[in-house]
Order: C-alpha cells, then sequence, then structure tokens
C-alpha cells in the first residue's frame, strides 16, 4: 500500500506534515509513502530515513488564496497536484493534503474523477459525540447547492465509510433540519425526508436538529454543504468561545488561578475531545480513490491521524464498497 502525501500543503508544511508521516510509518508497518514537494526540505526533515519513504520532488506549491481551478490548471508540478495524480495512475492508493480544501476538491474532482454513478462527491469530517465514537458530517462545504438525490447518497457514502472505517455495523442516517416534525424543512429537505424514510438504507433516524449533533443519535449526519459548512464552522467558534472564557475566567482571581493549576490536566483533555481536527481528516467520498483532507493547522499528530484515516480506507476498500452500495 501506497500512501502519496501532499508535503507542501498546510500552515504548518513541510515540518509537521512531515512528523505526521514519520509517526504514521512507525504505526502502520505495512504502508510506504510517497512525499511529494521541496526535495531538499523535506530530506532534511527525514533525517537520512528512507525506508518506505520516497521524496518525489516538486517545483511548484498551491497557496490557500489562490483560485482552486487555475491552480489546479496552472501549477502542473503542485506537490498536491502531483500527488492526486499519482492514485489516478494506480501508484499510490491513497492521498493526505492538508492544503486549500477548494483545490484539494477541484484537484480529486477532475484529476482523479467520480466513482460511476456519484453526482458529487462530498466532503464528510468525523466529529466527537457524547457516547465515545465518532459521527460524521456530511457534506460539509463540496456543494453549497443539492438536489434531493445528492443529499440520499451522502446518506449512503456516509454509512459505506462509517461501516469499513469506523466499525459500525448498521450506520443510522439523520437528515439535518430545524425541527424533528417530517414536514419541517424546506422542499428540498422535506423531498430528501421522504426519499430516506421510503429507501432506508442506511436505516433512517428522520430529522435532527443541530443542537443534538454531538449526542451520537445518528452515525451519519445529512445535510446540504451550505448547512453543513455552517454547523462545522458554528462548532468551531462555540469551542473557542468556550475556551476563551474559561481563561479568561480562571485569570480574573487568585482562586481561580489556583482551580486552574489544579484542573489543567482535565481541563487540556475536555478541550481536546471537543477539537473534531484531532480526529483526523475530511474524506473526500464519492472519487475513484481514497482522498484525506486534514485540517489546514494540522499538527503532526492530527496530520499522522489523517493518514491512519487513510490507511483504514485502503484496506476496507471504501470505493469498492460505495460502488457497491449505489449498485445495490
Amino acid at each position: 500500500m501506497r500512501i502519496a502525501i501532499d508535503a507542501m500543503g498546510g500552515d504548518h508544511a513541510p515540518d509537521d506534515i512531515v512528523a505526521g508521516v514519520l509517526r504514521a510509518k512507525a504505526e502502520h508497518p505495512g504502508a510506504e509513502f510517497l512525499l511529494f514537494g521541496d526535495g531538499e526540505k523535506i530530506r532534511a526533515l527525514l533525517n537520512g530515513d528512507t525506508e518506505r519513504l520516497t521524496v518525489v520532488p516538486t517545483t511548484e506549491v498551491i497557496e490557500t488564496g489562490e483560485p482552486p481551478m487555475d491552480a489546479i490548471r496552472k501549477k502542473k508540478d503542485s506537490s498536491l497536484v502531483k500527488a492526486l495524480a499519482s492514485v489516478k495512475s494506480g501508484e499510490a492508493q491513497a492521498v493526505v493534503s492538508a492544503g486549500s480544501t477548494g483545490a484539494v476538491m477541484a484537484g480529486a474532482l477532475f484529476g482523479i474523477g467520480r466513482i460511476k454513478g456519484i453526482q458529487r462527491p462530498a466532503l464528510a469530517p468525523l466529529l466527537p459525540n457524547f457516547k465515545g465514537g465518532h459521527s460524521m458530517l456530511i457534506d460539509s462545504g463540496a456543494n453549497a447547492e443539492c438536489r434531493p438525490e445528492y443529499l440520499v447518497q451522502f446518506a449512503q457514502m456516509g454509512a459505506a465509510y462509517m461501516q469499513a472505517v469506523e466499525g459500525v455495523k448498521e450506520p443510522v442516517a439523520a437528515l439535518m433540519n430545524i425541527g424533528a416534525e417530517e414536514e419541517k424543512g424546506n422542499e428540498l429537505y422535506k423531498e430528501v425526508h421522504a426519499r430516506l424514510a421510503e429507501l432506508n438504507v442506511p436505516r433512517f433516524y428522520g430529522n435532527l436538529e443541530p443542537r443534538y449533533v454531538l449526542d451520537g443519535e445518528a452515525d451519519v449526519l445529512v445535510a446540504d454543504g451550505f448547512t453543513g459548512n455552517m454547523i462545522l464552522k458554528t462548532m468551531e467558534g462555540t469551542v473557542r468561545f468556550f475556551t476563551k472564557s474559561m481563561k479568561k475566567q480562571f485569570m480574573s482571581s487568585l482562586r481561580g488561578k489556583i482551580g486552574a493549576l489544579i484542573l489543567k490536566k482535565d481541563f487540556k483533555t475536555l478541550i481536546g475531545s471537543l477539537d473534531y481536527t484531532q480526529y483526523g481528516g475530511a474524506p473526500l467520498l464519492g472519487v475513484k480513490g481514497v482522498v484525506i483532507k486534514a485540517h489546514g493547522s494540522s499538527d503532526a499528530m492530527a496530520f499522522s491521524r489523517a493518514i491512519s484515516q487513510a490507511v483504514l480506507g485502503v484496506e476496507q476498500d471504501l470505493t469498492a464498497r460505495i460502488e457497491n452500495i449505489l449498485q445495490a
């Protein structure tokens, strides 16, 4: 198994990216890694380690602020384009990047291609839930405008992932909505509710209000990309507000400072459990290969977990599972 790495993508590239690869290499002895990017910088960070590591020099980097399609078309020798091309050619079975979300999606769609029958690929991050597991939010930003059949396929692809990678035997899908009643929402969501209820593959929970998104009642949380992205970013903002407020409160008095010292470890664990970026990356489901979009600010630990997602996706033949569900 070969995993292609966009070593130049992300806020902390290539340092934390390469460090994440080295962590993942120790955890997955059956995996080989192709590191695309500035050859000189990458080799310096590897410190002479060449076991199961191949550096593929490239001369260009796609920056976060660049228009995605223009960058993909013009920067043919960029680390991202070359990494995606290795999956297209079969040289690698998966790609992991912490680079521009738009560029990863555009590059995967046009560089690798969609699974036959899939109308729109979708971004699907894993969120922590109160039951101690994960729930998948799909779509979280790839498709701002959707038709009913897109959301039905999102539910099916999400269920395939949760079965293959997370080991959920019978995934339950819920439709994110403004109320639990089946008549809630606009015409799109009413139609999707009717189709999922009739199909019931995966098992359909019904509508779920966003305030219950972390309860763990459903394994797959289905939304159009605009709604899903709003949910995800609201969660990020809530965690940030909670963290800053707690710090301000603790530092406001001597008693608070003493309490902070006592609770520092527990508080850090709590905040970490609420940070979805620490659970790996967001798989881009629906393309002909395993593509994991790691968070742009990923440190070495977060990036290594994103690689672990890619390894599991390849081991469990995620692409074939999605194809089989569509055929069924």
